[in-house]
């Protein structure tokens, strides 16, 4: 079995094309097509179900890629944890987040490259709770700001707890010094869309305090959210990170979410293997030294 018929296999699994997943792998259709037929042949089951085209993988096909995965992960740290002996921690960090951790991911990335001046990172930003987790499944992520995740295997470091505030006008008739949650939903409200999770957790308190909450507005888009408000037509409700992002508007107040006042913890979820790889683990060190905490804990809410 050669590594290489196994990239084939998780490329045509990744493209869902053979001409597609060939040009990813630099080699023509038929190089590809015959490096899965011999994997078949040497594991003796089928991999591929094919017809005119490509039609998906069989059962064991599935399993073999989600092995071929880790496979090729584990070379590829072990490539990179011989680089790192010989000149330090080359190449590239790619970590994801929910789009309400976006504060968090900048005070882990400017660290990171301060101390490892020789690699790149690359963000993915505003992905969703289950699509995080299955491209850490997969090691297509070095890790991800997050929220907790009941999925097993995968390794979480706390990094702080959001708080939540009332975006609002200035002229809004609320205590400055914090508002309840029903007031918060009595407001013309635009709130991101019910499938992310930053809304579910704003969801979740809600329906805890059986609080229904009907928002003029919903997106799916942070910045989209941040330009409707902006307008001064529309409150929001958001983690008090926030604030050290975008501040508060013009002609806004940041009013902290009282009565009852609820908190969630974020931090770095990692993938689902040991040892990490010499990238997972010198972002996880940097997480668990983190003292971000202080500086957001400082925010308003």
């Amino acid at each position: 079995m050669l590594l290489r018929q196994l990239e084939y296999l998780v490329a045509l699994a990744r493209t869902g094309h053979f001409a597609r997943a060939a040009q990813n792998c630099y080699v023509s259709q038929p190089t590809l097509s015959e490096g899965i037929r011999k994997l078949e042949s040497e594991l003796g089951v089928p991999l591929v179900r094919r017809g005119h085209r490509f039609e998906g993988l069989t059962a064991e096909g599935e399993e073999v890629v989600v092995w071929a995965r880790r496979m090729l992960a584990d070379r590829d740290a072990m490539t990179a944890g011989l680089a790192a002996l010989r000149s330090g921690l080359e190449g590239e960090l790619r970590i994801g987040a929910v789009p309400t951790a976006v504060a968090a991911v900048a005070l882990l990335t400017q660290p990171f490259c301060a101390a490892n001046s020789h690699t790149t990172v690359r963000v993915h930003a505003d992905l969703q709770g289950d699509e995080i987790v299955r491209r850490l499944r997969a090691f297509e992520l070095h890790g991800a700001v997050t929220y907790p995740t009941r999925e097993p295997g995968l390794p979480f470091v706390p990094l702080y707890r959001e708080r939540y505030v009332l975006l609002t006008q200035e002229a809004a008739d609320v205590d400055a010094e914090g508002v309840g949650w029903a007031e918060a939903a009595s407001l013309p409200l635009c709130l991101l869309h019910p499938h992310m999770v930053g809304r579910q957790v704003l969801d979740a308190v809600f329906t805890e305090l059986r609080v229904a909450v009907a928002p003029r507005v919903e997106t799916d888009s942070i910045a989209s959210l941040i330009a409707h408000v902006r307008t001064g037509h529309w409150s929001t409700v958001v983690p008090h990170t926030w604030l050290h992002v975008f501040g508060i508007p013009a002609g806004m107040r940041a009013v902290p979410l009282l009565r009852p006042r609820r908190s969630a913890g974020i931090g770095l979820l990692l993938p689902p293997r040991t040892p990490l790889s010499v990238m997972e683990q010198a972002l996880a060190d940097l997480a668990r030294t983190s003292s971000m905490h202080v500086a957001l804990d400082e925010l308003p809410g």
